[in-house]
């Protein structure tokens, strides 16, 4: 007989609000054109979040939770929010491929940013 334990998962989060959202950018100085990029909305509609304080829906909110580990790996590799927000605007060639802070605006660029980020903190980058 084999014995499994159980799945970790990750809390369901009920609401996250914009002022959520404020604290996680905080860290960083990505324009709001970039978050709207990053999130796939118009500058005007994430306004409108900021104005009413409103909740954001599940998939911004996957995102923003998947930029918040990059951010956090990012902070704690590079320092300083200056040096990790340059290092993303850099052009990188990596395993036959371009990263870039554009590389964002897709789940798997962010993927691929986290693993360049943890493959710099291993010594291991490309």
């Amino acid at each position: 007989m084999v014995a499994y334990a159980p799945v970790n998962r990750l809390p369901i989060i009920e609401k996250f609000t914009y002022f959520q959202f404020r604290h996680i950018a905080g860290k960083v100085p990505f324009t709001q054109k970039e978050w709207a990029n990053m999130l796939h909305l118009s500058e005007r509609t994430l306004q409108r979040y900021s104005r009413d304080n409103s909740t954001f829906e599940g998939l911004y909110v996957d995102r923003i939770l998947h930029i918040q580990q990059l951010i956090d790996m990012g902070l704690e590799t590079f320092i300083s929010a200056a040096a990790l927000y340059t290092w993303l605007k850099t052009d990188k060639n990596v395993g036959g491929h371009l990263l870039n802070f554009e590389s964002l605006y897709s789940s798997q660029g962010i993927q691929d940013v986290i693993d360049e980020i943890g493959r710099i903190q291993y010594g291991v980058y490309i």
